[in-house]
């Protein structure tokens, strides 16, 4: 059984996770706006999988007994001026859902409630994946000096398949 502290946390973790998955719809929107076919592709994917993150939150609070609490979801950022933006933006993000899920970690550490540490293991790592994937995105966009270059990468990001994270 979850303390009630910890279910709070669950929930707001969970809200955070479906506005991920509303973040990266409203970027993938974003990219087959400006033509950008493959980022709008690689987003897509990223919203599927951070929806599968929620359900995983919400199923494990279903199984533990505890109340599941959904509240608004935020309007994401819609407007972006380069797809380098787009993706520094995507980083930042993860970076941020990645201090929070050490944050859940920690409160499970202190109250010594090992099931929840266990679970909440699968994001950590999912998390470094993320981080990575976008960081070596980020980075080849800011190597890249004109729309050719874009264009490869673009095409690059289309042949992501969901469930996998890197980019070649």
């Amino acid at each position: 059984m979850l303390s009630d502290n910890m279910t709070i946390q669950l929930n707001k973790q969970l809200n955070r996770e479906f506005y991920s998955s509303y973040l990266y719809l409203a970027m993938s929107a974003w990219c087959t706006h400006a033509g950008y076919k493959g980022a709008a592709s690689w987003f897509i994917i990223q919203h599927e999988e951070e929806r599968v993150h929620a359900f995983k939150i919400y199923n494990y609070l279903l199984g533990q007994g505890s109340k599941i609490e959904l509240h608004d979801v935020k309007n994401p950022p819609i407007e972006y001026t380069s797809l380098l933006e787009c993706f520094q933006n995507s980083l930042a993000h993860e970076q941020k859902m990645s201090h929070s899920l050490n944050e859940l970690c920690d409160l499970s550490n202190q109250e010594k409630d090992h099931a929840t540490y266990g679970f909440l293991q699968w994001f950590v790592q999912e998390q470094v994946e993320e981080e990575s994937s976008v960081l070596d995105i980020v980075s080849k966009l800011k190597l890249i000096s004109d729309g050719n270059g874009i264009f490869l990468l673009d095409s690059q990001l289309l042949q992501r398949q969901a469930g996998t994270q890197e980019v070649k």
